[in-house]
């Protein structure tokens, strides 16, 4: 095996775990009660972006299944966090500006 085979097979099990470890922040974001104020959508789109691009360019000019597989994956994980995070921001901002009635009791 030539140190080429070892980083292809070092990339791809890395990227792969890497899909696993979204379980626990798409987790915390679902659970979240304060329209996941912290998870910020410009860093988990451009993460999207440069996954799915990555995929594409495997697909597309490596023939590589398996890295366009896993760069896919990727990407989808980071739009789950994106949309479960603009999903909870929604929520959140409806339950906060609900607007009320008035109160019509007699004085």
């Amino acid at each position: 095996m030539s140190a080429d085979d070892l980083i292809v097979i070092a990339y791809s099990a890395s990227n792969a775990l890497r899909v696993a470890s979204y379980a626990p922040q798409l987790w915390c974001v679902a659970r979240d009660r304060s329209g996941a104020q912290a998870i910020s959508c410009l860093s988990w789109n451009l993460w999207v972006a440069a996954n799915a691009t990555t995929a594409l360019y495997a697909w597309t000019q490596l023939h590589d299944v398996l890295l366009t597989v896993v760069n896919a994956a990727n990407a989808a994980c980071c739009a789950g966090v994106v949309l479960i995070t603009l999903a909870k921001r929604s929520a959140h901002t409806r339950a906060t500006t609900a607007p009320t009635l008035p109160d019509w009791r007699l004085p």
